[in-house]
């Protein structure tokens, strides 16, 4: 459909198109657009005309960012490096790098969803909206330098009655 509305130019600014909501500083961009018939116009104009827009790509990306940070904080061990020789080798490891980054998100956002509800039982006031913007793919609260020795007996020892451990509570939280 793309391919479509790109050949019979569906998808350009036509010349009686308003355009009197794009700042005066981006006019030029969309006048050489509008010329060239550059199907990314819609786009670049909303795009550079809408603060809000803006703001909800940059979000998405920083997400988008936070992911690939965490996966290399996984790869780490590596040196950041695939290093097997063989395609299924390589193939192996980048399916464990998923499952690891997998396992790490799910924990975490388990754990931010269990943070959220106490916080809210003890009287603060937190808006769904704003944790739409909160990810869980980040790594501070993983250690990656040394080997973790796991007591399973002494870990299982510290679930409450719903099966998940006590979260730790700060004193201040911003």
């Amino acid at each position: 459909m793309l391919r479509e509305l790109n050949a019979t130019g569906g998808r350009k600014v036509f010349d009686d198109a308003p355009t009197g909501f794009v700042p005066t500083k981006w006019r030029g961009y969309l006048d050489e657009a509008r010329k060239s018939g550059s199907g990314r116009t819609i786009y670049a104009a909303k795009y550079l005309s809408d603060p809000d827009y803006r703001r909800k790509i940059s979000r998405q990306l920083n997400k988008g960012e936070s992911l690939h940070a965490l996966r290399r904080d996984l790869l780490y061990a590596h040196e950041g490096m695939i290093r097997a020789r063989h395609l299924e080798s390589q193939t192996e490891q980048a399916w464990c790098l998923t499952l690891a980054t997998n396992a790490v998100i799910a924990w975490t956002a388990e754990y931010y969803g269990l943070a959220v509800e106490q916080m809210r039982r003890e009287g603060w006031r937190i808006d769904d909206e704003v944790l739409a913007h909160v990810s869980p793919a980040h790594s501070e609260n993983i250690n990656f330098f040394r080997a973790i020795e796991v007591d399973i007996d002494a870990e299982l020892a510290q679930l409450g009655p719903t099966g998940y451990r006590q979260l730790r509570v700060r004193d201040t939280l911003f």
